[in-house]
């Protein structure tokens, strides 16, 4: 029998994208987290840069809620682990993805904030950017309050507020509708952190700037944001009734006695992963080690495994290719090696002419054309992580394109085609995946690594 749990939580929404969201959230974290209060941060939807922003917010690992990407019925067991770990938090603050009720295309509102805030039973913090706005901005609260009765907004914060007057004149519209404004940030006050061909620069890139951005953001919040009132609203989502979500629950305990090394690319370039990843590898027997292809000449010692995820390995690939050794070390490992995207592009032959690993037929360039979306695929052949036959759901999001775009072994199909490789004991392909939508990769990883 699962004992509900009080949870405090809350979601912060907008519109649609552009409108503020991580920067209150960020901001929200911050200055509860300074209150003396242990504060658990969340992201609805694949993202891996703002959760980068909430951790260093937070102190704490920021996670991913995804419908999508791990199912409808993990949302909330996932929240539950989240706050649970390293130790329990006293509130959860969740940012949503694009405009409230978008979701997945063609799919209506999965995997939409509105869809996460349901299945967490959360209520909605809406950020308003009011710029060029008057009292129409009560009638867009109204609508989106109206479009899905499941979604219950209990605030609004006003973004890039002109005046005094003008604050005055949107709290006076949004009474009319019966809606609270628990903050409002003017236009003069905003603070940004820099961005790129793929969002915000992740903070493991400028780690002091990043520390300065986030007290910047929590001092922001802190005077112009009721923060007693948001967490009353917080307050009022009601008992969390999910059983926490297990990793070793999910892969079915330890592969064997072996505990095999697992080296997990990690450093500025290789900057995106999912807490639960290495969760669910501990979980399943391994050793999870960080290897930084940056700086580190070489594996961890009695590595058995390798784990190359996402990143931006166009933005180092002078250094990448300047450590030499590490790159030599990869390209004749014989143990099993999972690369998504970035390690995609770091074990072909090279990227933008620089060389790279050289482990995988492939040159990479970058283009101006940005390829982003879920993706319904198969599995296209057995590899260290996959049968031939398993269905798995993903998304892609990069600049770049390989030739050719697939091996004779394809990794995967979708939409009628191949994508991706797999070479001998090699699974790398574009495709980011989330484990805990799939747990039993990490049990096979596992298992390949101690054969």
């Amino acid at each position: 029998m699962v004992t509900p749990v009080a949870l405090p939580r809350l979601v912060v929404a907008a519109p649609a994208s552009g409108h503020g969201k991580t920067t209150v959230a960020t901001g929200l974290l911050a200055a509860l987290r300074r209150r003396g209060l242990t504060v658990s941060p969340h992201k609805v939807g694949p993202d891996y840069i703002d959760p980068g922003y909430h951790a260093l917010a937070a102190g704490r690992p920021g996670r991913n809620l995804d419908p999508w990407l791990v199912g409808p019925d993990r949302i909330a067991p996932l929240l539950r682990h989240g706050t649970s770990v390293p130790t329990p938090a006293d509130v959860a603050v969740v940012e949503g993805v694009m405009g409230l009720h978008d979701g997945a295309v063609g799919h209506r509102a999965y995997a939409s904030t509105a869809h996460v805030a349901a299945l967490i039973d959360a209520p909605v913090l809406l950020v308003l950017d009011t710029t060029a706005q008057g009292r129409s901005a009560a009638a867009l609260v109204l609508g989106m309050r109206a479009f899905d009765p499941a979604v219950r907004i209990g605030g609004v914060i006003l973004n890039r507020v002109g005046s005094p007057r003008h604050e005055t004149l949107l709290r006076d519209a949004l009474a009319e509708v019966g809606v609270p404004v628990l903050g409002a940030v003017t236009r003069a006050a905003e603070v940004t952190a820099p961005s790129r061909h793929l969002g915000l620069v992740p903070v493991a890139e400028r780690a002091p700037e990043s520390v300065a951005v986030v007290e910047a953001l929590a001092d922001l919040v802190r005077s112009t944001v009721d923060l007693d009132a948001v967490l009353d609203l917080a307050r009022s989502a009601p008992p969390l009734t999910a059983p926490a979500w297990d990793p070793t629950a999910a892969v079915g305990g330890p592969a064997g006695a072996a505990r095999p090394v697992v080296a997990v690319a990690g450093g500025p370039a290789f900057t995106f992963s999912y807490a639960e990843t290495t969760e669910l590898l501990t979980a399943a027997g391994a050793d999870v080690v960080t290897v930084d292809p940056l700086r580190d000449p070489a594996l961890p010692p009695g590595t058995r495994a390798v784990l190359v995820g996402g990143g931006f390995p166009e933005v180092h690939a002078d250094a990448l290719a300047g450590n030499t050794a590490l790159r030599a070390e990869l390209a004749d490992f014989d143990g099993p090696v999972v690369a998504e995207c970035a390690g995609l592009l770091y074990l072909g032959r090279s990227l933008d002419g620089v060389p790279m690993c050289g482990r995988l037929d492939h040159t990479a360039r970058m283009t101006g054309r940005l390829t982003l979306g879920y993706r319904d695929a198969v599995a296209a052949a057995d590899s260290p992580v996959h049968r031939a036959g398993d269905p798995v759901r993903g998304h892609e999001f990069h600049r770049t394109v390989t030739d050719p775009g697939h091996g004779d072994r394809p990794a995967w199909r979708w939409d009628g085609a191949a994508h991706g490789f797999v070479a001998g004991r090699v699974h790398a392909s574009y495709l980011h995946t989330h484990w805990a939508g799939q747990p039993a990769a990490a049990r096979r990883l596992v298992e390949a690594a101690s054969r």
